[in-house]
């Protein structure tokens, strides 16, 4: 089957999912004016992968599949992480596997050991013996049947963003790691951006008190991009399809803060969106005016959620408009503030620094910029103090992708839990599904699912481990 043909059916079998009937073990009902979505029983012999640890790896074998920009640029940060080593390719492209060897090369690393290419070159992959890890680059639509299959094949697995575009795949991901007991870790760099990591550890300290409320999005113009994407499906997909389709930007570092499947859950959530008026002026340029009859996504999709715990999620997507980008990252707590845009910045109250030169701050004072950053300082995570400086000059959006990897490697390596689990790629995920939904059944009310079966409460907190 030829790869538009795979992404044609991938999106025509997620549009069944969004209609699916009651009867689907994936499916949802609709009661007292909510969409309800069916969660199946953890089949017999699967256990839960809440804080699962692996074996520690000597040194972590990867295997990269898709070789465009997020995966060059991967190939491009392994040589500097000392526990990992890239040990096979794979693209449709040939020229795109020649061109990874030669960055390899360039940074003093071998070159791979293995090549593949076409479209079966990555079941060719996922089957060595000599492999750790899979690393996936590959269009949305084939995350999540790849990811399967190196599971299956005894590879834990990195998936780029989202892991999943339905909830049936994300379902599948769940079952999957379960039953391999593989690790299935989405690659959401932003949780790994400085001014994040650092929030999450004030608020982990209790500096902003009970974080109430919390924002995030991903509002960026790609007009620039659009052609980068092989075989157009980027555009494809949103030229089809409703929704928050690009969620975990946005939604995933605030789910960290609110410690969500680990003490919180997300119970409910409502989307709406606007018309498509610069989506389908974009379409008619593409393809020719009267070709795409009704462009889908709305230029901006805009996401509430309710969690059990009574606190409040904002996520918006706007991707064809021109604006500044945005993550909208914001924490809104009972004796603090954090947002990162349009400008960094925390405002705390005087009891929720405890330490230094703070105690002295009034309850409702807003720091100084030498304040902030004095406690910005103080509150790094030590592991970002020991990689700052190698990650901002490896660089990938500023170094967050290259902490993101680095701590994959390292958790690998020392036999720990990672800090993204595969429920965080399937709850975060499943927005592109369930907004999308919301939005068909006129922004009616969605009961989320609950990936973890119950589990939720297990665990007390996140811990990224030291």
């Amino acid at each position: 089957m030829k790869l538009n043909s795979i992404i044609c059916a991938a999106s025509a079998a997620l549009l069944l999912a969004a209609c699916a009937p009651a009867a689907s073990e994936y499916g949802y009902v609709i009661k007292d004016n909510k969409i309800v979505y069916n969660t199946p029983p953890r089949p017999a012999g699967q256990q839960s992968m809440l804080g699962f640890a692996a074996e520690p790896i000597e040194h972590v074998r990867v295997g990269i599949v898709g070789l465009g920009d997020r995966g060059s640029d991967a190939v491009r940060r392994f040589p500097f992480i000392e526990d990992a080593t890239v040990v096979a390719l794979c693209d449709l492209l040939p020229e795109r596997v020649e061109k990874a060897q030669s960055r390899l090369e360039k940074r003093g690393a071998p070159r791979a050991q293995y090549e593949f290419t076409g479209e079966e070159g990555y079941k060719q992959l996922c089957e060595l013996e000599d492999l750790d890890l899979v690393y996936l680059a590959v269009p949305w639509q084939l995350h999540t049947p790849i990811a399967v299959y190196a599971m299956e094949h005894g590879k834990h697995v990195a998936i780029e963003v989202p892991a999943a575009i339905s909830i049936e795949q994300c379902w599948q991901l769940v079952n999957t790691s379960e039953r391999t007991r593989k690790h299935c870790m989405m690659l959401e760099n932003c949780c790994y951006d400085f001014f994040e990591l650092t929030c999450l550890n004030m608020a982990q300290h209790g500096l902003f008190g009970e974080v109430v409320h919390a924002e995030g999005s991903y509002c960026h113009n790609l007009e620039p991009w659009w052609d980068n994407y092989y075989a157009d499906w980027r555009m494809s997909y949103n030229k089809d399809h409703h929704g928050d389709l690009y969620p975990t930007h946005g939604i995933g570092p605030v789910c960290q803060v609110l410690n969500i499947h680990r003490g919180d859950k997300m119970d409910v959530l409502v989307a709406m969106d606007t018309d498509a008026f610069a989506g389908q002026e974009i379409a008619d340029k593409r393809y020719g005016e009267g070709e795409v009859a009704k462009y889908a996504n709305g230029d901006n999709t805009s996401t509430l959620i309710r969690t059990h715990n009574g606190k409040t999620i904002l996520v918006e997507h706007a991707v064809v408009t021109p604006q500044p980008y945005s993550r909208m990252y914001q924490l809104q707590g009972t004796k603090g503030y954090a947002n990162k845009y349009p400008n960094e910045g925390i405002a705390i109250g005087g009891n929720a620094v405890q330490t230094g030169a703070y105690d002295d701050l009034d309850a409702e004072e807003y720091l100084s910029e030498a304040d902030r950053d004095a406690i910005m300082e103080m509150y790094k995570y030590p592991f970002v103090n020991d990689i700052e400086e190698l990650a901002r000059k490896v660089g990938g959006h500023g170094g967050m992708d290259f902490i993101m990897d680095y701590r994959l490697i390292y958790c690998l390596h020392n036999g720990l839990p990672l800090d993204q689990d595969v429920y965080d790629a399937a709850e975060w995920s499943s927005l592109v599904e369930l907004t999308e939904v919301s939005i068909n059944h006129g922004s009616m009310p969605v009961v989320m699912p609950d990936f973890t079966r119950g589990e939720w409460n297990k665990l007390d907190g996140l811990k990224l481990a030291e």
